[in-house]
């Protein structure tokens, strides 16, 4: 699996807000009303897109989980890139927590996520460890594993 994130140039940071917004566009949202598009760029290139689907126990599925099975059902389980467009010009929409911890089970720590504002335009730009400093990684760490050092430091070890 590659673990390796990409900076996105002008073009492809433009196909992955084309790709985002109109997943957004696609949301089901009856209850919150806050629809969400994420494209995200595989290890393979290619773009999956999902959006936020609500059910009335508010137990739904995020954009990112949605763009992630869309990526797993293709048979592909690396991602090299992240946007994310929520539907506001007021505040910058980020992946929730559990959307965090489900994208470092594809994404290497330096993938970038990028925030666009609701109309398309590039909000911030951050990293996975950036967003998710002390991730559950799965298994006991090794301390001379990046990911593990990465955690000691943040909890001052």
């Amino acid at each position: 699996m590659t673990r390796i994130g990409m900076k996105l140039d002008e073009k492809k940071l433009a196909a992955l807000a084309k790709a985002a917004v109109a997943a957004r566009a696609r949301a089901y949202c009856p209850y919150s009303n806050h629809p969400v598009g994420v494209a995200l760029v595989s290890a393979s290139g290619k773009i999956y897109a999902g959006a936020n689907v609500e059910i009335a126990h508010y137990k739904g599925v995020c954009a990112e989980a949605s763009a992630i099975s869309a990526m797993i059902t293709a048979g592909e389980r690396g991602i090299r890139a992240v946007v994310v467009v929520g539907p506001s010009m007021e505040y910058l929409c980020t992946p929730c927590g559990d959307c965090r911890q489900r994208l470092r089970e594809f994404c290497a720590p330096d993938v970038q996520i990028y925030s666009l504002w609701k109309d398309g335009r590039l909000g911030a730009v951050t990293t996975l460890a950036e967003l998710l400093p002390a991730p559950c990684l799965g298994r006991v760490p090794r301390l001379d594993q990046p990911d593990a050092q990465q955690v000691a430091r943040h909890l001052s070890l």
